[in-house]
């Protein structure tokens, strides 16, 4: 058996894909002009108070709105799910490690929910997502250091070495970009 027959046809319970992040179903939100631009412009700058915001539509984009609309705004978009917020260390305090996982698909059915649930739950994971290849989970893990990263390695081998095939990880030695750009809101989330 091979890796392509994991796609949930050897565990008897929920799959991988149905429990990882508990799919959440896509925001019902109508994106008007205005919403688009507040997006691009807190993309670009994600620290502009409401007031900052208001006079940047004004004199940019010649939309005249309130601050408190401007707020009500975002907050309503943040609460709909339209974007999301995180706090993400300097990466010069943390480095972060791409992770990806391919498995022993005789001992897949017996022990992928508790690795899973290792991955998710786990304080150095920062990313975890599910991917098409010889490996398909992923994630990109955040250590203090080296021997961190290798201790951590050697306990999920320890615990989990039974679905594993390999376990591949790379160090993000440089990050070029680590932002949304703002254009992506002009083009991507036009109708």
């Amino acid at each position: 058996m091979d890796n392509s027959q994991l796609n949930g046809k050897l565990c008897s319970d929920r799959p991988p894909w149905e429990i990882m992040g508990e799919q959440k179903p896509t925001p019902d939100w109508n994106f008007t002009e205005r919403d688009r631009i507040i997006l691009s412009e807190l993309a670009e700058d994600p620290d502009l108070s409401a007031r900052e915001l208001r006079d940047i539509l004004e004199e940019k984009h010649e939309v005249d709105i309130s601050r408190v609309t401007v707020s009500e705004s975002i907050r309503k978009m943040r609460e709909a799910g339209v974007f999301r917020e995180a706090i993400i260390p300097n990466e010069e305090y943390l480095f972060f490690s791409l992770f990806e996982y391919k498995f022993h698909p005789p001992n897949f059915r017996d022990n992928w929910r508790s690795a899973m649930e290792t991955i998710r739950n786990d304080e150095h994971t920062f990313i975890y997502f599910l991917s098409d290849g010889e490996y398909k989970w992923k994630s990109i893990m955040m250590f203090k250091d080296r021997e961190q990263e290798s201790k951590w390695i050697h306990e999920f081998y320890k615990e989990h070495g039974e679905l594993l095939d390999d376990l591949r990880n790379s160090v993000v030695t440089n990050v070029l970009k680590f932002n949304t750009d703002p254009k992506v809101f002009e083009t991507l989330l036009k109708d």
